[in-house]
């Protein structure tokens, strides 16, 4: 089966904005790693630096960096005789990856009960309150922002640059699996509120153990209700 030219991105991918503060590498990056998760640029498709750079109207260089970036996530491969190619991510995979940033993710909390801010918990109560917001609405576009800017702003609490590099990378296969999915439904959304209740609790009590396996409990159960894992067996007592 053929695959469709390298210049097809052409028409998938729009010109990066040129007041964004970001670096051009790093939009670059983001760009083509969301374009990959949104399926814009499938798996198995050949890409190249130039086209890419032709598609977001800027130079070779930006895109080069970024393309590095994305090989080392894992995203997109280089073959003998095909060049680079975006990469084929199966279910086994992810869920391994998804297991990893649960890990990770625990760390981050663990991390981040020992160095938040005062600042810091009053935003994670702030956003607390837009979820609870969200959730009695079912406004699940107002809660994927919230929810993105709850971890970032842990992961930051942190102040660890290579676990924030690395929780970042993984985070780009989570938006993978749940745009796989089928997702959340309306009932699980209080029960991740709950979930997201009880780990700032555990910020706040400044308890690092106890911020690490709630936190690692909840991406869990995020990616068993996404498909990504398998439910856990159920026990005698039905539960």
């Amino acid at each position: 089966m053929s695959m469709p030219p390298a210049d097809a991105a052409r028409t998938r991918l729009a010109p990066l904005a040129e007041e964004d503060s970001l670096s051009l590498g790093e939009r670059a990056y983001r760009r083509l790693r969301d374009s990959i998760v949104q399926g814009a640029l499938p798996p198995g498709r050949k890409i190249s630096e130039r086209s890419l750079a032709t598609a977001l109207g800027i130079s070779a260089q930006p895109v080069r960096e970024a393309l590095r970036r994305l090989e080392q996530d894992g995203m997109v491969v280089t073959l003998p005789r095909r060049g680079t190619v975006v990469a084929e991510v199966g279910a086994a995979q992810l869920a391994e990856l998804g297991r990893i940033r649960a890990a990770l993710e625990g760390v981050a909390a663990a991390l981040a009960a020992e160095r938040l801010a005062t600042a810091d918990l009053a935003a994670l109560n702030a956003i607390l309150a837009r979820m609870k917001a969200g959730t009695e609405a079912r406004d699940t576009e107002a809660l994927d922002v919230a929810n993105e800017e709850f971890h970032a702003l842990i992961h930051r609490a942190t102040a660890n640059q290579f676990l924030i590099r690395s929780v970042g990378s993984l985070r780009a296969y989570d938006h993978l699996g749940r745009h796989r999915a089928v997702g959340s439904t309306p009932r699980d959304l209080p029960k991740a509120l709950r979930e997201h209740q009880g780990i700032v609790a555990a910020l706040k009590r400044r308890d690092p153990a106890l911020a690490e396996a709630r936190m690692r409990q909840h991406i869990l159960r995020s990616l068993v209700t996404n498909g990504v894992l398998p439910a856990p067996p159920r026990t005698r007592n039905g539960r």
